[in-house]
């Protein structure tokens, strides 16, 4: 059985940055392309990727990653579900999250996929009242 992983916008950054959780990141991409693991990213958290990068160093070098990210074995999500988006809606009302973050926890939520993540000041207390699996980077 292939596991399942919803990558969030911190995620992706560390591994382009080659931060700490880079190496586990890494590994699970190469786990997607050897077919045993299925990544998948809501393109709102890919466009806070984008942005992420446009505002550091420019347009030029934004673009470019983003068409590096593309070829990556990761499923970009273009649309959000009927189910995505009421589940989004509950997690962020109730835990005060970015728009971003309810996203990518929703969608971990409703394919049965673990939220690959570093973001511990916004996922601790959802990790220990929701049924929803983290993949903690760092």
């Amino acid at each position: 059985m292939k596991m399942r992983y919803v990558m969030d916008a911190c995620a992706l950054i560390s591994f382009l940055r080659n931060e700490d959780g880079a190496k586990r990141v890494s590994d699970i991409l190469k786990d997607a392309t050897d077919g045993t693991a299925k990544i998948l990213i809501n393109s709102i958290n890919l466009l806070e990727v984008y942005y992420d990068i446009y505002r550091g160093v420019g347009k030029a070098k934004a673009n470019e990653e983003l068409a590096m990210i593309r070829r990556l074995p990761v499923i970009i999500r273009a649309r959000i579900s009927d189910e995505v988006f009421e589940e989004a809606g509950r997690l962020k009302a109730f835990y005060k999250i970015s728009l971003a973050d309810s996203i990518a926890l929703a969608e971990a939520s409703v394919s049965g996929g673990a939220l690959m993540t570093c973001d511990h000041h916004e996922f601790d207390v959802v990790e220990k009242k929701e049924n929803i699996r983290f993949e903690w980077i760092r």
